[in-house]
């Protein structure tokens, strides 16, 4: 009973250890439009806030690029209110820029990729909850012309 006992609590002990060792999460602290691609003008970047596209992303296939920085939950996307899935890779700090997780490091966002399909205009809109307090709303949009 006693190594019972022992193994039980050098058990609970390791994941207390690991558990106070670990970076608590980032809130959700912005999210942001970066690139719209497509054929037509192939990468027009977005980043400055603007409200729509200044190319026209005429054709299928246009893809939307967004970055969200802390942790946020399941993001709600659409274009003209219609439900867009994508994909998302983890983001870490660099030096003085993001660069992707692939050789380690700690997660400070995601970046998401929007194929729209054969959807080419209008409103993308994309808002996310955060994952920690003070589990705030964000959200971005852009008119793809």
């Amino acid at each position: 009973m006693k190594r019972i006992f022992i193994h039980v609590f050098a058990f609970f002990s390791l994941l207390a250890s690991v558990a106070l060792n670990a970076a608590p999460a980032m809130p959700l602290s912005a999210v942001e439009i970066l690139k719209v691609v497509s054929r037509t003008c192939a990468i027009e970047d977005v980043s400055d806030a603007r409200e729509q596209t200044r190319c026209n992303h005429d054709g299928p296939n246009i893809k939307v690029y967004v970055l969200e920085r802390g942790y946020g939950g399941q993001p709600n996307v659409t274009l003209n209110g219609q439900k867009i899935d994508g994909v998302r890779a983890p983001v870490c700090n660099r030096g003085s820029g993001l660069d992707d997780c692939q050789r380690g490091g700690t997660t400070t966002g995601y970046l998401y990729t929007f194929d729209l399909g054969n959807k080419n205009e209008g409103w993308f809109e994309f808002s996310n909850t955060s994952l920690v307090p003070p589990h705030n709303r964000l959200a971005a949009r852009l008119f793809i012309k």
